[in-house]
């Protein structure tokens, strides 16, 4: 299987926004990462988002953080309102992975200070700005990684 970047929602609570993650998974060819608990993956509100991109979206739910970044082969890059470096800022390479926290938040300590991840970024706001919307942040921070790499796979 060719490199692709991967997408991370270390445990989601919006059913809308993984199925947004899932349409942007599916037209990126980037592979999306779930990691439990989740909502139900039944959820009306997960089908609309995600519409008919389900069966074309490269997704994986895994039971805890360790088991998927033992499924990441590249670097790992979480995001957090709380860092300097911007995501415009990062060499990005195949296989890399895009780390996000659950709504409303934001990743743990704990799994930001995880042995596998790189380094913590972000996306660039307006001062007294708290947060941008989760599948708003994994299109801005997936499609810059994805135009760096000069869009593979893209048409």
């Amino acid at each position: 299987m060719a490199p692709v970047l991967h997408v991370i929602f270390f445990e989601p609570r919006i059913p809308g926004n993984t199925g947004a993650a899932i349409r942007l998974s599916a037209n990126t060819g980037s592979m999306l990462h779930l990691i439990d608990p989740l909502f139900d993956m039944e959820d009306a509100k997960l089908r609309r988002a995600g519409l008919d991109y389900h069966d074309l979206a490269n997704t994986r739910v895994h039971e805890g953080l360790e088991a998927c970044l033992a499924q990441i082969p590249g670097r790992v890059f979480a995001f957090t309102a709380q860092a300097e470096r911007l995501h415009a800022q990062v060499d990005w390479r195949a296989d890399d992975a895009l780390l996000f926290g659950p709504e409303p938040t934001g990743l743990p300590e704990q799994a930001m200070a995880h042995p596998r991840v790189t380094g913590r970024i972000r996306i660039p706001m307006v001062a007294g700005s708290r947060s941008l919307n989760l599948a708003n942040s994994a299109a801005i921070g997936l499609y810059e990684a994805w135009r760096s790499l000069g869009f593979p796979g893209g048409q």
